[in-house]
């Protein structure tokens, strides 16, 4: 990761909207993926895979080390957001057996 050194305030905050937003794009493209990943499950407590998630959680908190970031914070974030997802793939899984 190539970090543009900052001369202003107003620029340094201008690079954290732009990855702020590249961060929700990348949130929103794993989403979609969540809810296709919800058509080729069986069953509802195939959707919460404790195992993957475990996996999950464990692989970017060593991704956050070796960049030098908190693991908890990652952790905190990771744990909210699979926990809403997996509300998501739920959804989607149920959606598609109604049909």
């Amino acid at each position: 990761m190539e970090m543009k050194k900052c001369r202003t305030l107003e620029e340094a905050r201008e690079k954290i909207d732009k990855v702020d937003e590249e961060i929700v794009k990348l949130i929103a493209q794993r989403n979609d993926y969540i809810k296709q990943i919800a058509h080729f499950k069986t069953s509802v407590d195939e959707i919460k895979a404790e195992d993957r998630i475990e996996d999950v959680i464990s692989s970017v908190r060593e991704q956050a080390i070796s960049l030098g970031l908190s693991p908890n914070l990652i952790n905190e974030l990771y744990v909210k957001m699979i926990d809403a997802m997996v509300e998501s793939e739920v959804a989607e899984f149920n959606n598609a057996k109604s049909f």
